[in-house]
């Protein structure tokens, strides 16, 4: 970035006239080669407080990390060290206990010199942050504080007043060369802690904030401005940080070109890009690219930045970045620091004194979710055996005050509780203090409230994130004997219930979250709505203290209860089902699941489908996939429930259909109501091409000797088509056809504009006028494009031929389809008017041929 130059010309005429003699009297080969000074950027995000060495997430812990800074920094005279948020909450038990006092003086021992707020730092919520965390270490007002590094929040903002509620921006003066940063946090920062401790806070835009504060920077004479973002890519793919669709993504389009560095974190990615800047090409800068990194989570790595700054222009003219990894072939690279080992030695040995009791048993191990490539919590969008459990421990604490279901937010779970046996050894297995608050380190109180069916059914429509969201779906883990079925294409929930009763829109039911989720967090803004709300007092880590007290024992729960259906649920009497399922299968390692599911009706096994238990490669939870292909008994109609049930994991649910039956017709040669054609009019009505009537007594009738009205043609032939968005014209086509007076208006209009139909000579279309077959050809043909078509050389049928029928391309193409095969007689019957079952097998044959 060039300096401003307000600060260029700050020297005077003397200072001047000094320079220009200097100049003068270096050597021309010189003069090309002018001063530049080297500054590199040390930078980490999301610590979390994993202050230990761990194997299993590779993370080098902070001793090691602080031995790599003092190492790396020794490369580079000026260097900072930085940081993107997140280093405090969610932390593991040594640093938890100690309310993260640990890493708060590991930080400071390893020389961290500025960092942007998380949204983890307002965990405690804001006074936390800024009278203990920021504020000034005091062994009796504030023994758990004493941050010295210099937290920025450019976008947090005072209510009311619109005034900084935290410090925007820094410098370091290198002498020729001054860095600034800006610090902001994610604007969802809100949705992500609980409301009520940022109450008086908003958030504004990260870029906004961001280019108002480097203005600033600029206006004091910074050289180098470097953005410090908790906010992160949603992968480590360079498309998707780049893409404006994301919020990430958007916000980087939105930078102003002053900014020449992003330090980003919040998604626990590691990742190191250049993103051309359109203004810098223009410009001719020899550094067209700006360095937009994160370094992924708990201290596992360090991203590297060095550049290259011209001492007179305050141009970059050089650049380099990388990430460092810190842990390799399963050890940390850099030895550990004895100052910051012997300081996590210490809260170790005090962390291990209140974390060593024993609270009771663990019958298996119970893990988060994973990706196919990822270890367990590289995914919240799954559902898992740990979220279920606290699910139901919460339940369980809470039944006193009338709890009949429990949310887990996946958020909320930052460890596997394994137990002493850690997942390899025998079970059951003792579960420590220490283990059980890993695993949910929040200390979130219990809340219960009363939801109507529609809201709960909406809570559990939230679990979608918002459009741009960096964790496009979160799956709430839930308790036992709750359950649900969902769409998902729709994203809508489909069925609730709690045992064996359905939940109804109109019914109420008394749920218990955390405070967190109780204010709305993670956008499940429908739990900020519900009711009759009671804050229980009882701390979510308190409750399964409690629970192991009282049970001795937590079990694991390997059945599903929020499974993906897809398909037709309005199948007809003895016909043919289809449907998807998804979400079958947890994903921990060595979680129990089906091989395969069975379906029974009544009692009646229809059929044994396999499992594809595949991990998900995605953040959504629809992993687990099965294909349900069976036939319905005859004689079973009306609202049926399917049970589906799992071969291993106890996975048990209901899908409700609802069997078609028209009372006129039938399958059965020896009914009264047998139709030739019943299988194409239920295809027509399943395709809601045609419903029928439904008479008083709630009889539905289908009528299918009744002559076919045009206007009944014109409305199946536009549902046959999908129901295209067509706008009617301002004037009718037909003389006989208004909005007013016709009831499938539209739908006339449209076959008018596709040309399938002209109408008659007098301008009228006769919508209540009974259509004969021929017309039909005609429709049908013209729908299909007017295909290429040669007549045979002898007529198919003995009544049509090309002398007497005006439609006889249209009828030999329908007999060539396989639409019609006429009459036993060998004759078409042109102008005879058809009727409704003959209707019904035409555009069930069509559809076979021109649509499916």
């Amino acid at each position: 970035m060039n300096r401003p130059a307000s600060r260029a010309l700050a020297m005077g005429a003397a200072g001047a006239v000094g320079l220009m003699a200097t100049a003068l009297a270096v050597p021309a080969q010189a003069a090309e080669e002018p001063a530049t000074t080297e500054v590199q950027i040390l930078g980490i995000n999301d610590f979390h407080g994993r202050i230990l060495p761990d194997s299993f997430g590779e993370a080098a812990g902070a001793a090691s990390l602080a031995t790599a800074i003092a190492d790396l920094e020794e490369d580079y005279a000026n260097s900072v060290f930085v940081a993107a948020g997140d280093l405090i909450g969610a932390s593991t038990f040594e640093s938890f206990i100690a309310k993260d006092k640990p890493t708060i003086d590991a930080l400071n021992a390893a020389g961290l010199d500025v960092s942007a707020v998380g949204n983890h730092e307002f965990d405690g919520g804001y006074d936390d942050l800024i009278s203990r965390v920021m504020a000034p270490f005091d062994a009796e007002t504030n023994p758990l504080g004493g941050a010295e590094w210099k937290y920025l929040g450019a976008n947090v903002r005072l209510v009311g007043s619109g005034d900084p509620a935290l410090p925007e921006t820094w410098i370091q003066d290198f002498g020729d060369v001054e860095v600034g940063f800006v610090g902001v946090v994610t604007d969802e920062t809100p949705s992500l802690v609980s409301p009520d401790g940022v109450a008086n806070l908003t958030f504004e835009e990260e870029a906004v904030a961001a280019n108002r504060s480097a203005a600033d920077l600029e206006e004091a004479g910074a050289d180098l401005i470097v953005l410090l973002v908790h906010e992160g890519a949603p992968t480590t793919a360079y498309a998707d940080a780049v893409d404006t669709s994301n919020d990430f993504g958007a916000m980087l389009a939105e930078l102003d070109p002053s900014i020449d560095a992003v330090v980003s974190g919040h998604t626990h990615l590691a990742y190191d890009h250049r993103v051309p800047v359109a203004e810098w090409i223009t410009e001719g800068r020899a550094v067209t690219e700006r360095p937009v990194v994160s370094s992924g989570q708990y201290g596992m790595n360090v991203n590297r930045l060095v550049f290259e700054v011209d001492d007179v222009t305050g141009d970059v003219v050089g650049l380099s970045t990388e990430i460092v990894d810190l842990w390799v072939g399963g050890a940390a690279v850099y030895p550990q620091d004895p100052e910051v080992a012997q300081m996590v030695a210490d809260a170790t040995a005090e962390a291990d004194i209140l974390g060593a009791e024993v609270l009771g048993e663990l019958e298996m191990p119970l893990y988060r979710a994973r990706t196919a490539s990822g270890a367990t919590g590289s995914t919240r969008g799954a559902e898992s055996t740990l979220g279920n459990a606290i699910a139901e421990v919460q339940r369980w604490a809470t039944a006193g005050n009338g709890a009949e279901i429990a949310f887990m937010n996946p958020g909320g779970l930052r460890g596997d509780m394994l137990g002493v046996a850690n997942g390899t050894g025998d079970y059951p297995s003792d579960v420590t203090y220490k283990q059980a608050a890993g695993a949910q380190p929040f200390a979130n109180t219990l809340v219960t409230m009363t939801l109507t069916g529609v809201q709960l059914a909406e809570v559990l429509e939230e679990q979608w994130q918002p459009a741009g969201s960096s964790r496009p779906f979160l799956r709430l883990g839930t308790s036992e004997g709750f359950g649900y079925t969902y769409d998902p294409t729709g994203r809508t929930i489909t069925q609730m219930w709690v045992g064996e009763d359905f939940i109804e829109p109109t019914d109420t039911v008394t749920v218990a979250v955390n405070s967190f989720l109780a204010a709305g967090g993670d956008n499940f803004t429908t739990f900020a709505e519900g009711t009759d709300r009671a804050d229980s007092g009882r701390v979510d880590l308190n409750a399964m203290v409690d629970y192991l007290a009282e049970n001795g024992s937590l079990g694991t729960d390997y059945a599903q209860h929020a499974i993906g259906v897809s398909g037709d649920l309005t199948p007809y009497e003895g016909g043919m089902v289809d449907l998807d399922l998804s979400s079958l299968a947890m994903t921990g390692p060595g979680d129990l699941v089906d091989s395969t599911v069975t379906v029974t009706l009544q009692g009646e096994e229809l059929g044994t489908f396999p499992v594809d238990n595949a991990l998900p490669t995605d953040t959504f939870d629809e992993h687990g996939k099965a294909t349900l292909a069976f036939e319905l008994p005859a004689g079973v109609t009306g609202e049926q429930i399917l049970v589906v049930e799992g071969d291993t994991t106890g996975t048990i649910f209901p899908i409700v259909i609802d069997i078609v039956e028209f009372g006129d017709i039938s399958t059965d040669p020896a009914s009264p109501e047998y139709s030739e054609h019943a299988e194409s009019i239920q295809w027509l009505a399943r395709e809601n091409i045609s419903q029928g009537w439904t008479l008083p007594d709630g009889t539905v009738e289908f009528r299918p000797l009744a002559l076919a009205g045009r206007d009944a043609l014109a409305a199946f032939i536009y549902r046959l088509a999908g129901e295209p968005e067509f706008e009617p014209p301002a004037e009718p086509t037909f003389s006989d056809v208004t909005p007013e007076s016709t009831e499938f208006y539209t739908e006339i209009e449209w076959l008018a504009a596709q040309g399938i139909t002209t109408g008659y000579p007098d301008g009228t279309f006769r919508p209540t006028a009974k259509i004969s077959r021929d017309a039909v050809a005609a429709f049908l043909y013209r729908l299909a494009g007017e295909p290429e078509f040669e007549p045979p050389a002898e007529p198919t049928f003995s009544d049509v031929t090309p002398e007497t029928s005006a439609y006889y391309v249209e009828i030999e193409w329908l007999a060539s389809e396989g639409i019609t095969q006429g009459w036993s007689d060998g004759t078409f019957r042109a102008t005879a008017k058809i009727k409704r079952d003959a209707i019904a097998a035409f555009l069930y044959r069509f559809a076979e041929g021109w649509i499916a």
